[in-house]
Order: C-alpha cells, then sequence, then structure tokens
C-alpha cells in the first residue's frame, strides 16, 4: 500500500460520518474497518439507524460524543454542516431505497460519497445521481469490494496490457446458498421491492458480478438476453438470474447468479479469454490469479509474487506469501476515495492510480444492466440493449 497521501496532503485525516450500519448489521462494521485501515479517516460524526433512539445510543456504543450522535441522517448532514470541524465525506450504508436521497442530500452539503451498492433502486434515480455527481465535481466512490483485491487488479492490468489478446469470452458467475431455505432471510427490507428494488438476486450479487466483468475486462455489455425468477417454490422475490452476454468489442459472454444453492458459500467467479490466453479467478480463493498462455505453460500469479504490475502491488499491504482478504479489499476501496478526496481539497492532481475505484458511471451502468436485463426476462429472453 501506497504511503499516506491524506496525511501529506491535509496533515490530518479526513473527518468521515456514516449513515446505517449500526448493531447488527455485517456491513456496516465492515465499512468503519475499511475506513480505519490504512489511517486516512477519523471517524466523527454517526446516524447508525433509522430509529431515533437506537441511532444516537449505538453511537454512543461505538465512542462518538454524545452531539455527534445523530437521531437521522438528515440530521447529521445539517448539523455537521454548520461545524467548523464538520465531516467532509459521508459513507452510506443504509437499505437500498434510502441511497438516493441521502446522496444527493450529502451532495448538496458539499460532501464526498462513499455508497454501498447498488446505488439505486431504479434508472431514473441512478441518472439524476450520475449527473449530480458530475456538476459538483465531488468524489463518489461506490462500494463494489471485491474490485479492490490485488488479483482482481492484477487481472484488469494485464487485460489493459495486452497480455490475453483481444478479449472473445467472458464468464461470471456468484452463487450463494443462503436463501436456499424457503422462507423469509435475515433482512427482510431486502425482500420488499420498495426498499430492496425490483430484483433482490440481481440488486444483491446481480451488480457485483456485472460490475466485476467490467471492472477486468474494461468492456461494456452492449445486449443481454436473462432470464430471471425464482427457483426455491413459493418464493416471490427473485432468487436466481441467468444471461448470455454481447460485449461492446463483439465478445461474447455468459452470466448467472443466485442465493438459492443450497450449501454454497460465496462462489464469485470470472474466466476471462481473449485471443493469447485466459485468465481465472475465484473470490473464495483471493489470493491466487491463474493465467493460461495459448502457447505455454499456465502460470499463477500472486500478490506482490513474480510477474505483480503496479495497480496489483498498490492493492497489497504485506509480503508475497501472506494472505490479505475481504477486510483488505474492501479497505483498498476507503483508501483510493480517500486519495482523490485530499487531492481535489487540496487542487491536486490526484494519483492515476487512485482513482480505479467504482464511481457513480459504474453505478449508473450497474442499474442500466438490471433494468435490461429485466426487460428481457420479462420478453421470454429476448436480446435487449443496455
Amino acid at each position: 500500500m501506497s504511503d499516506n497521501t491524506v496525511l501529506k496532503l491535509l496533515g490530518r485525516r479526513l473527518r468521515l460520518a456514516v449513515i446505517g450500519g449500526g448493531p447488527g448489521s455485517f456491513i456496516g462494521a465492515m465499512h468503519r474497518q475499511a475506513a480505519r485501515l490504512d489511517d486516512r479517516y477519523e471517524l466523527v460524526a454517526c446516524a447508525l439507524s433509522s430509529d431515533p433512539e437506537r441511532a444516537v445510543s449505538a453511537g454512543l456504543g461505538i465512542g462518538l460524543a454524545p452531539e455527534r450522535s445523530y437521531p437521522s441522517g438528515q440530521a447529521l448532514m445539517e448539523a455537521e454542516a454548520k461545524r467548523v470541524d464538520g465531516a467532509e465525506v459521508v459513507a452510506i450504508m443504509t437499505p437500498n431505497d434510502s441511497h438516493f436521497s441521502f446522496a444527493m442530500q450529502a451532495l448538496g452539503h458539499g460532501l464526498d460519497v462513499i455508497c454501498d451498492k447498488p446505488m439505486t433502486n431504479t434508472l431514473d434515480e441512478a441518472k439524476v445521481l450520475f449527473q449530480r455527481v458530475q456538476e459538483t465535481g465531488l468524489v463518489f466512490c461506490l462500494t463494489h469490494n471485491y474490485t479492490g483485491y490485488p488479483m482482481v487488479r492484477q487481472a484488469r492490468a494485464m487485460v489493459q496490457d495486452g497480455q490475453l489478446g483481444e478479449i472473445r469470452l467472458v464468464q461470471v458467475e456468484y452463487v450463494q446458498g443462503g436463501r436456499a431455505k424457503a422462507g423469509p432471510g435475515r433482512r427482510a427490507w431486502k425482500e420488499d421491492p420498495v426498499r430492496g428494488g425490483p430484483s433482490l438476486v440481481m440488486g444483491d450479487i446481480g451488480t457485483h458480478a456485472h460490475n466485476l466483468l467490467r471492472f477486468m475486462t474494461s468492456l461494456e455489455v452492449d445486449q443481454v438476453a436473462a432470464d430471471i425468477g425464482c427457483i426455491v417454490p413459493d418464493r416471490l422475490t427473485h432468487d436466481y438470474a441467468g444471461a448470455m452476454l454481447r460485449l461492446s468489442n463483439g465478445a461474447r459472454g455468459s452470466f448467472w447468479v443466485t442465493q438459492a444453492a443450497a450449501g454454497v458459500e460465496n462462489g464469485l467467479r470470472i474466466r476471462i479469454s481473449g485471443a493469447s490466453g485466459s485468465l481465472e479467478w475465484h473470490q473464495e480463493h483471493p489470493q491466487v490469479l491463474h493465467f493460461k498462455p495459448l502457447d505455454a505453460p499456465a502460470q499463477v500469479r500472486t500478490p506482490n509474487g513474480p510477474g505483480t504490475l503496479p495497480l496489483a502491488a498498490r492493492a497489497s499491504r504485506i509480503v508475497a506469501g501472506h494472505p490479505e482478504g475481504f477486510h483488505e479489499a474492501f479497505a483498498n476501496l476507503y483508501t483510493d476515495a480517500a486519495d482523490a478526496v485530499a487531492a481535489r481539497r487540496s487542487e491536486q492532481a490526484a494519483d492515476p492510480m487512485s482513482l480505479h475505484f467504482p464511481n457513480a458511471g459504474d453505478g449508473l451502468q450497474g442499474i442500466r444492466f438490471v433494468t435490461a436485463a429485466l426487460a428481457s426476462s420479462n420478453n421470454q429472453g429476448a436480446w435487449t440493449a443496455v
């Protein structure tokens, strides 16, 4: 990992506020830990729950001052905007339906934004939010955290370096088993189409698979032919999606995601095949990237091992042979965003290496893909433009 750019440029840590992610939230703790890992942020304010009393008590529980443990996200942003030492960056990890409103409020108060995925629930909201980010010039980081893994960044750099030749085929899958049993999941709001979005599986993990494909290949999905629905009997929310893809360079692709594969834990996997070779990466074994050249023996790439490219080296904190994982990948997005924010606030050009985090444009493309895939599925799998 690079030197602390934030301290160099600003002489202090960025002041961070968080909205959502209170007691019992896996992702809330992950955001806060990721923010602290590389010492670029100081957590100064929070509104950790939609319940005002619970929000305040939860803030006190993680050590924040009473006057900065707020009963709501709106109260937080209004009060922090009036403080000389107010928050500069806000991290949003609330249910999906409030991402848009909180992000728009934050941008209106001049706050840089880190937002959990999906960016919004609707395409109209995604377009408005993207445009607002462009108008303000503020940093917007969308936490598709799998793009933070060193070997995912190694793959991106190898593709850009031409080591695979022209990309011809991409296969991506994200397979989980957490909803293999009938009945509601742990987070009931995710199964409410108003709060969780029009497709549970597409918003929850389909956007991750789509983003990973785009990140590693730098290609867009131009057309999709999809089948989306339920494989668990009597379930009303989507737990399965499969699709064929046509990519922007003419390559073909396949995509399938499910949360109902009994016994499977977190099987995010991708294979990229070009004219000169293929790459394979599996999230459950994130330290290993398999490279299979066309006319040479297969190779294994690992963080800081032989052949590591600068983009991957920047994302790794320890020496070769030592494991890093989910926390560190998440932290890489927070660190990259912090470096971009510090550069903006000090009116300096950001290090290009720090600008590979998913942004509002990526969020918009994710919602475009979800919208097109649903339209295709509703039209008997017809090819549909993204």
